[in-house]
């Protein structure tokens, strides 16, 4: 792709925005950055945006900005629906999100993977195990690295692992995976999408550029995958992943799944057997839906770097030490004998149930923030049976509250460091404290990662308070 010279908007001064206005001003092109927020806000970004050369319109989206670009390159907090865009689309001015920028020049080749949760998880191990098993790889998009950051750093024989969600989806154009991951669909981000079909179809670009030569891996469990395969899809050669042994929700059978506590696969290119590649409590990461992430992770890194049964020990190594990412069902203390978890990631309903699900009981849950659109009384039959008290922060507390009426007692908490206290209040010996909120973070923090890093920080000044010895300190 040739920008030099090209008038480029970019609209969105996030992370993703101001690395794709980095990238476009080292290929010579004109950039202007274009925000909402006013520069008071956004100080950091608008000074070393000048230092690039990059001019600015902050403070709101001029329609005349739109109007008279050659390309606008959206960041994935920008709607598609976003008013000015559509005086941009009737001059046939071209528009495409961050991730199909950085296609257009990353090298090499790309694993993706999408779904409504777990994403991150599979993602970071993706990278692990590709690395270990000796691939040249960089890892980035929605976990936190943009991905037109990464471009300088990828070469003909690189893997980018790439985590999409759904924002960064709905506008590619001509982005190849050429190992796409889907982890699950459940009902997310439907006040941003307007439907839960919608969301689908976000999901499922994922699989739009490729070829019969690629792969999708694919959860056999999950219905919202089998409708969505059903519905739109897939051209390209299918993996299926199942907990539940090799039978699917489809016709097809699970290539790599769960049997009699271990996690078994037909993928050996050199074995016509099932051959064992882990049992599931060499697994450090709790719940069954992490074993779903660690099959998505292993089928992607077998498709990537090939299926020798020689490979398979390092890999398996690789998932023996693996224990986990930050903000994903964390352990974070223990305070006499109560243990604190922080789920922050936990941002839709169905994360949350995940979360519960890999307490047996007497769990203290937070909950709320801001409302996605959610049905939040899905939570109750798990809150009845697991919950010993639900505590709710955030805008979104009276309808959790409304939706969850009668499923265990609740209180409110007006701050998280209120929240850490009151769960002590209730907490005995043997309790679990957990973070898993089923809602955005945008109403009370900047995002999901400093929401989890304030409730560790109370954990961790509740923990110093009550016992002047102990010493603790929040990780990066």
């Amino acid at each position: 792709m040739t920008v030099e010279g090209k008038k480029v908007l970019v609209v969105g001064i996030a992370r993703s925005g101001v690395a794709a206005a980095r990238l476009l001003a080292s290929r010579g092109a004109l950039v202007i950055a274009n925000d909402a927020r006013p520069e008071a806000e956004l100080r950091d970004a608008a000074k070393e945006l000048r230092g690039l050369g990059v001019m600015l319109s902050l403070g709101g989206h001029p329609e005349s900005l739109f109007e008279n670009a050659d390309l606008i390159v959206l960041s994935p907090g920008v709607p598609a629906d976003l008013t000015p865009l559509e005086a941009a689309r009737r001059a046939g001015i071209e528009i495409i999100s961050e991730p199909e920028l950085a296609g257009r020049f990353l090298r090499g080749r790309m694993i993706g993977v999408t779904g409504s949760n777990g994403k991150t998880t599979v993602t970071t191990l993706i990278g692990e195990l590709t690395r270990a098993a000796g691939a040249e790889v960089i890892v980035g998009g929605n976990i936190g690295m943009p991905l037109t950051s990464l471009v300088e750093k990828s070469g003909e024989r690189t893997w980018t692992v790439a985590e999409l969600s759904s924002f960064q989806l709905e506008m590619i154009d001509s982005l190849r995976v050429q190992v796409a991951v889907v982890t699950n669909i459940t009902p997310d981000h439907l006040d941003r999408h307007g439907s839960f079909e919608n969301y689908v179809r976000a999901k499922h670009r994922i699989f739009s550029n490729q070829t019969k030569e690629d792969w999708a891996i694919l959860n056999g469990q999950d219905q919202g995958v089998a409708d969505m395969v059903a519905t739109l899809g897939v051209r390209s050669r299918r993996i299926y992943f199942s907990s539940r042994g090799r039978a699917t929700l489809s016709s097809e059978m699970a290539d790599i799944y769960v049997e009699g506590g271990r996690i078994l696969t037909t993928m050996m290119a050199d074995s016509r057997e099932e051959i064992e590649a882990i049992k599931l409590d060499e697994i450090a990461l709790p719940g069954m839906h992490n074993v779903e992430n660690v099959m998505a992770a292993l089928a992607a890194t077998f498709c990537a770097t090939g299926t020798g049964t020689n490979n398979l020990p390092v890999l398996v190594e690789g998932i023996r030490r693996f224990k986990g990412v930050e903000h994903r069902i964390e352990y974070v203390a223990e305070i006499d004998g109560i243990k604190f978890y922080n789920d922050s990631k936990a941002t839709n309903v169905d994360s949350t149930v995940k979360a519960l699900e890999s307490f047996e009981r007497n769990i203290i849950v937070i909950l709320g923030g801001k409302d996605k659109g959610s049905n939040y009384s899905t939570l109750a039959p798990l809150i009845r049976q697991r919950v010993k008290q639900v505590i709710l922060i955030g805008a979104a507390a009276e309808k959790i509250a409304e939706q969850l009426e009668g499923a265990g007692p609740m209180t409110r908490a007006r701050s998280m460091q209120d929240a850490v206290l009151c769960a002590m209040e209730v907490a005995a010996a043997g309790d679990t404290v957990l973070l898993a909120p089923a809602c955005a973070s945008f109403d009370m923090f900047d995002n999901y990662e400093h929401r989890g890093r304030v409730f560790k920080e109370a954990v961790y000044k509740l923990a110093s308070r009550l016992h002047s010895g102990w010493t603790g300190r929040l990780t990066n």
